[in-house]
């Protein structure tokens, strides 16, 4: 989660409210929401889970048996394991005595997180998509984030509500409007099936989105309409420099060969190493530096941004199928799956 450090109090509350949203979005890509909050959907590391409890003593086995109740990949057995780390055995057998007493207060405390799945359920529709990532994200969550988010829960409901929208299918004007012809593109203008990607070439979920691009163009580069957009993070500070390059890349018809190669170095996005690409894929590199110089194609990121904006994508990758967002932009299965059932 955000770590608290210098921030005020309003806005850490905001943080908080905004969690459940957070939390569901982090687990698809690279997110940038509230100010300059950021993250490569690893803001916290994820707790491990209880320790084998055999030859271990006492506490040992006495938090192993907490972290079932709790959760084994929970926040709440990460705390439960280093508190039984400071306690004597002899406190721990006595936990152990009386396990049923911690599991029934465990129960209790947790009502929390049940009244706030049922609260926002209630609301959002029990078969909603949202009401389903809640009952999901909360079996995570420890009771005192449940009791933070109930008190800002108009915050939260709002978030929920806004994201519900986003997801729904584009209309046909933004479909038309995302899948215009572009320099990153393949397949035919007419085609059945329209594929759109906003990407970022500095985030690590883009690149495994990225490849599954590449199969997708080799299966079906005939019968889909394929399009990149430019979608860079502002945390993310040399990947807009990088979609100027693939652009460039792109005016001497070479996108996707630079495409990949960016994918390929992601954490290697200076300038010098744009131009170790451009040089390694046989570019004109006069023509190249020169583009980058001018910033020839800052204005085309920039508008790719605005469009993105507008059609609700506030991470990457995020991609639209026939202007139906999908679900795991990494999944080649899933998306060829869903493609096919389009052709026929």
């Amino acid at each position: 989660m955000y770590r608290m450090q210098k921030v005020s109090r309003a806005k850490w509350i905001s943080l908080a409210a905004s969690w459940v949203v957070f939390s569901f979005f982090a687990a698809a890509g690279c997110m940038q929401k509230n100010g300059d909050a950021k993250s490569d959907a690893k803001s916290e590391s994820a707790p491990e889970g209880s320790k084998e409890a055999s030859n271990q003593g006492p506490c040992a086995e006495y938090a192993s048996k907490l972290c079932q109740v709790v959760g084994e990949n929970t926040p709440s057995c990460k705390e439960i394991q280093n508190t039984t780390d400071l306690m004597p055995e002899n406190a721990c057998k006595a936990g152990m005595s009386n396990i049923d007493h911690s599991k029934s207060k465990y129960a209790e405390k947790q009502k929390i997180c049940n009244e706030l799945v049922d609260k926002l359920c209630g609301e959002l529709g029990s078969e909603s998509e949202s009401c389903e990532m809640v009952r999901t994200q909360s079996k995570n969550f420890p009771p005192d984030r449940c009791e933070m988010l109930m008190k800002n829960y108009d915050r939260v409901l709002t978030d929920l509500k806004r994201r519900e929208e986003a997801n729904k299918p584009l209309d046909e004007e933004n479909q038309k409007l995302i899948a215009a012809d572009a320099p990153g593109s393949f397949g035919p203008k007419d085609a059945k099936v329209s594929i759109v990607e906003f990407s970022d070439f500095q985030c690590p979920y883009c690149a495994k989105a990225g490849k599954v691009v590449k199969q997708l163009k080799e299966k079906y580069g005939k019968q889909v309409r394929f399009v990149f957009r430019h979608f860079p993070l502002s945390f993310h500070k040399d990947a807009h420099l990088a979609s100027q390059a693939a652009l460039a890349a792109g005016e001497q018809d070479k996108f996707f060969e630079y495409h990949d190669i960016l994918f390929d170095n992601a954490k290697s996005l200076k300038r010098k190493d744009l131009e170790g690409y451009a040089k390694k894929i046989g570019l004109n590199m006069g023509k190249f530096n020169q583009a980058l110089d001018n910033k020839t194609f800052a204005k085309a990121v920039d508008d790719d941004i605005e469009l993105g904006k507008k059609v609700s994508v506030n991470g990457t990758p995020t991609m639209f199928l026939n202007g139906q967002r999908v679900k795991n932009p990494s999944d080649f299965d899933q998306i060829s799956k869903d493609i096919d059932k389009l052709l026929k």
